[in-house]
């Protein structure tokens, strides 16, 4: 509870305008602060970039991950007043319907260069091309109940809204324009059981038959250590989610050296491959600079001149 006490305390000291306590100025040149939220997924990442920029600089910078900020609007506030100057992981999708205010669209290509167009235009910032994976809601079921009710896509559920028991993060239940509400709208159809909460409960919950239905992350190692099946959103009511880091256009003109690091880790990270690293954190309790060093090492990012070559 103290804990909890203390992030929602660091949550709204950056909503309201004031630096948190220790990061200080993050303007330095050689000063890189990165980024995440409570996600082991942005702090894996958050971690292989911090490996990658010490190796390219040859430990001249040592970036330091400023962790459990809790939404893409916090971020974004922390680096508009230059107390970070980096995010480890950002989505396309977010980022358009939040921090730049524009319309989504379903094209990922689309979302991916407006997304780049706006930060650069609006804030002076780089958001980078995807990673490789795309971290979309998703509806899943057991495989059990796929095949009892002959579940393949979204839609297919209407015919069973007063029957199968919904779950769902508790942000996307009142999520405007990708929540719930839209969903209904879209969709045609609610659930006569949806119950919001904690997002890591979720997966449990579902593999204990205590729901039927859940609305997950696409990339949470859970999917298939649960072997879950995410049924295909036939309606493409979810927008694109690619997953870029974001530096400002400063510190990478300041560090061209980040900016090659950076882009060795572009197109290399698949959703299968995001969804094991994750469970490695959430299923198995490893530390997530632990997972980001393995991978790295792994796909050879430190022994050869391109880096992260299989």
């Amino acid at each position: 509870m103290k804990y909890t006490v203390i992030l929602i305390a660091l949550s709204l000291l950056v909503l309201s305008g004031c630096s948190l306590p220790g990061l200080g100025d993050g303007n330095a040149k050689d000063d890189v602060k990165i980024t995440t939220t409570e996600t082991s997924e942005t702090k894996i990442i958050g971690n292989m970039e911090k490996l990658m920029i010490e190796h390219e600089t040859n430990g001249k910078i040592k970036p330091t991950l400023i962790g459990n900020l809790g939404s893409s609007i916090i971020q974004h506030n922390a680096l508009q007043r230059g107390d970070v100057n980096m995010s480890s992981v950002r989505y396309t999708g977010t980022e358009l319907t939040s921090v730049l205010d524009a319309k989504p669209t379903k094209d990922p290509k689309k979302a991916m260069s407006e997304t780049q167009r706006l930060f650069k235009k609006k804030y002076d910032q780089k958001y980078y091309d995807s990673l490789g994976f795309a971290n979309t809601y998703a509806f899943m079921v057991t495989k059990e109940t796929a095949k009892k009710y002959h579940l393949e896509k979204v839609s297919d559920l209407k015919k069973y809204k007063d029957k199968l028991r919904l779950g769902m993060d508790t942000q996307w239940m009142n999520r405007a324009g990708d929540g719930y509400p839209a969903f209904v709208k879209d969709y045609g159809f609610k659930f006569d059981s949806a119950r919001p909460m904690q997002i890591g409960l979720v997966y449990d919950a579902l593999k204990n038959k205590k729901l039927d239905v859940a609305v997950g992350y696409s990339t949470d190692g859970r999917i298939a250590a649960y072997d879950l099946k995410i049924l295909k959103d036939d309606r493409k009511f979810f927008p694109p989610y690619d997953g870029s880091p974001l530096a400002t256009e400063k510190l990478i003109k300041d560090n061209p050296k980040i900016d090659k690091a950076l882009k060795k880790l572009q197109g290399k990270i698949n959703t299968k491959e995001m969804q094991k690293l994750n469970y490695e954190a959430d299923g198995k309790g490893k530390e997530p600079a632990v997972i980001a060093e393995e991978y790295l090492k792994k796909h050879h990012y430190f022994d050869d001149e391109k880096g992260g070559q299989k």
